[in-house]
């Protein structure tokens, strides 16, 4: 992308304040955060793509606007636009409302999106890379489970699949009641719930491999004194979904690109951006595997949506 196009189009609305690093204080109400960057095209339809924060809405952006450049320039008819949001709560309401194009949502967002008129184009990453991880201080006295009764857990979201259902999971199957041994704190990011471990508000966090690899990037010294104590097993990783009315001539050229993206140097340096290392053929059908587990982690454990 021409640099004077990026900034002329580079469009920063924020009309809200974001919740804080640890997710403190009442959350202001969510009012069309957007983060949105595209080539001065006005007269191509525009599309938005709406990616589930497992990034704060900045690192998001870093993450994910080189892939928005790449479409912009392989789908030349249309303009597609990044949108970012504060938490998986405002997530969760754009898509349920059918605001965005194109959605980036977790397998269970994937389900929920189905019922809305939301079809999967692809999965983005390896399955093995999608689980959850336990992150304790080094210094902390956590050995097993059980160290973990009466102590202060932290979460990005109750809806996060792999940095909260299945840390939940994992811990309920080595013997904790997560709804009376625990207290489970939902802090509204995965750096958040990374950096509550680190300054010792909680005991452990849950979080998962894009966002902590991200993390010891970027906070060498602090990734220094945590270490990743339990890890569950994989299962599915995250959709992209379209809407049922974009056109599906668009949807293809969309999925071509995605697919096509470790075959250039481009591409590549836009997986590297994503901690993505290419994105995968899937459809419907390939979730229903992430049903099936949410049945039974909501049979035993809790519902994913807290009310």
């Amino acid at each position: 992308m021409n640099p004077g196009h990026f900034r002329g189009g580079l469009r920063l609305a924020l009309a809200v304040a974001l919740a804080s690093l640890l997710g403190c204080g009442p959350k202001p109400q969510e009012q069309a955060l957007q983060y949105a960057a595209a080539p001065l095209r006005p007269s191509a339809p525009v599309y938005r793509l709406a990616v589930h924060p497992l990034h704060n809405p900045q690192k998001l952006i870093q993450a994910y606007q080189p892939l928005v450049d790449l479409l912009n320039r392989e789908m030349p008819d249309v303009r597609i636009e990044l949108e970012a949001s504060r938490d998986y709560q405002a997530y969760e309401k754009k898509f349920s409302e059918r605001e965005p194009a194109f959605l980036l949502p977790n397998p269970w967002q994937t389900l929920q999106a189905m019922k809305v008129g939301y079809r999967v184009l692809a999965m983005a990453g390896d399955a093995d890379d999608f689980k959850g991880l336990i992150i304790v201080r080094k210094d902390s006295a956590i050995r097993q489970a059980a160290d973990l009764k009466g102590k202060v857990v932290s979460y990005p979201s109750p809806t996060a699949i792999a940095a909260a259902v299945m840390p939940q999971y994992y811990l309920y199957k080595q013997g904790i009641d997560i709804r009376k041994d625990i207290q489970n704190h939902y802090v509204g990011s995965q750096e958040s719930s990374i950096m509550n471990v680190y300054l010792g508000q909680s005991a452990a966090g849950a979080t998962w491999p894009p966002p902590w690899r991200a993390f010891q990037k970027d906070h060498p010294a602090e990734a220094a004194q945590l270490q990743v104590l339990w890890q569950t097993p994989s299962l599915l990783n995250n959709s992209v979904m379209v809407r049922d009315d974009v056109p599906p001539a668009v949807g293809e050229s969309f999925t071509k690109t995605l697919l096509g993206l470790p075959q250039t140097p481009q591409g590549r340096a836009v997986l590297s951006s994503m901690e993505t290392s290419r994105f995968y053929e899937a459809n419907d059908a390939s979730y229903e595997r992430v049903r099936d587990y949410i049945a039974r982690f909501e049979k035993e454990v809790r519902p994913v949506e807290q009310k």
